[in-house]
């Protein structure tokens, strides 16, 4: 089996590859991380991959991500998925990047998905957290990182 961490450049989604890194020298199991990069201005910036007055490459962006995971996990395997745009009217960047890490683990078929969300589980949550939907799948465990 693997471990799935979905990491987006935040300290939870640190910390939740962090978790995973441990989890899998007890479990003997390797360790994917997965960055979804979606091609969209807008929502780069929201999560402060870019400076508003900055242009967006995503290629700067998995560039970074790739450093970063080399740094905490390194014998992780690095996965960028960039989806496609949004595909219906009610369809949003967020759910390409919920519907692609569902996709992934799909494939991967994880024993454990590590979540650094900290409104995953909640009742309301807000909804811009991939956490909440992710975390009711029932196709593998999830192992949510609230704190630091």
């Amino acid at each position: 089996m693997t471990l799935l961490a979905p990491y987006d450049g935040t300290e939870l989604s640190r910390t939740a590859v962090q978790r995973a890194t441990e989890f899998a020298s007890y479990r003997d199991e390797p360790v994917v991380v997965l960055t979804v990069i979606p091609d969209d201005r807008e929502f780069a910036i929201e999560r402060d991959w870019i400076d508003n007055d900055e242009s967006y490459d995503p290629t700067k962006v998995e560039d970074r991500f790739r450093a970063e995971i080399a740094d905490v996990a390194p014998e992780a395997t690095f996965r960028i998925e960039r989806p496609d745009e949004p595909s219906a009217v009610a369809a949003t960047t967020h759910d390409e990047i919920i519907r692609t890490i569902r996709t992934v683990a799909t494939e991967i078929e994880p024993s454990v998905l590590f979540i650094g969300s900290d409104n995953a589980g909640r009742i309301s949550a807000p909804p811009n957290s991939v956490g909440s939907p992710i975390s009711t799948d029932a196709d593998y465990d999830v192992h949510i990182v609230r704190t630091v």
